[in-house]
């Protein structure tokens, strides 16, 4: 059986996957994704309460 991941193994995936070309950071230096905020705030402010 293998060994479970660890509260700290957290940061050192992160960074292996920023070393290796995260598909999401990528996208974020390409996308101006603050331009979908206002959307993202009305979308989630129904479900507060």
């Amino acid at each position: 059986m293998g060994k479970a991941p660890g509260f700290l193994d957290f940061d050192d995936r992160l960074k292996r996957l920023s070393d290796l070309g995260d598909q999401l950071e990528a996208s974020g230096r390409a996308v101006d994704f603050e331009i979908f905020r206002p959307d993202l705030v009305a979308a989630l402010a129904y479900s507060t309460g």
